[in-house]
């Protein structure tokens, strides 16, 4: 099967939506937690969060092109630079995927979608407290991404609250921490090792 660019663009929006957002392959499934200044909470499923640096240990997350019925994550991060990052897990997917509903402003998707907020001394953003998996993160920079009026959103990891058992000679193992991936809009992966290598040194590549 193959498609021109022209074939892509005259595919009906919803069709074209799930295929690109597929063929990256399996994506991380992260909840962003965020509150506004005057305490109101938010909570909104991302697929697009990224490494982009370990000293300092930074993310990225894209917004999508902004209207005024949402992008309540980026507003509240503006107001007051913190939110979190949740990894989401198979006991709450379902709750997990309802988040991402253009809920009103004054609507929590904590509230709406039966999940919890847990908060963190001297940290104002709400995590959540179904995931064993978590960061707060301290906003650093936003950056406009002209082609397609997204923005690449760039935070510094501030907390980092994982499961003992997924800390593996000093690596993480992602399957024991039983984090799920997306892929698409609305389809759900279960994370697998597979196997392991060691760090790549050129004198150490064998023959294939």
């Amino acid at each position: 099967m193959i498609y021109t660019k022209e074939e892509i663009k005259q595919l009906d929006r919803i069709t074209r939506l799930k295929i690109i957002n597929s063929v990256s392959g399996i994506k991380p499934a992260n909840l962003i937690g965020s509150a506004n200044n005057n305490g109101k909470t938010n909570l909104a499923i991302f697929s697009s969060v990224v490494h982009l640096g370990s000293d300092p240990a930074l993310l990225g997350f894209i917004c999508r092109p902004r209207t005024s019925e949402v992008g309540h994550t980026y507003t509240n991060i503006q107001e007051n630079g913190q939110y979190t990052i949740n990894h989401i897990h198979p006991e709450f997917i379902k709750n997990a995927h309802y988040t991402s509903g253009k809920f009103d402003e004054d609507i929590s998707e904590f509230k709406r979608c039966n999940l919890s907020e847990e908060y963190m001394k001297d940290f104002k953003a709400p995590f959540v407290k179904e995931s064993s998996f978590k960061m707060g993160m301290r906003f650093k920079e936003a950056i406009d991404i002209k082609l397609n009026g997204t923005i690449l959103v760039i935070g510094e990891i501030d907390h980092l609250i994982l499961p003992d058992a997924s800390l593996v000679d000093n690596d993480i193992d992602l399957e024991a921490t039983n984090s799920v991936g997306i892929s698409g809009l609305n389809s759900y992966y279960s994370l697998n090792k597979i196997e392991k290598y060691p760090y790549v040194k050129v004198n150490e590549v064998p023959e294939f």
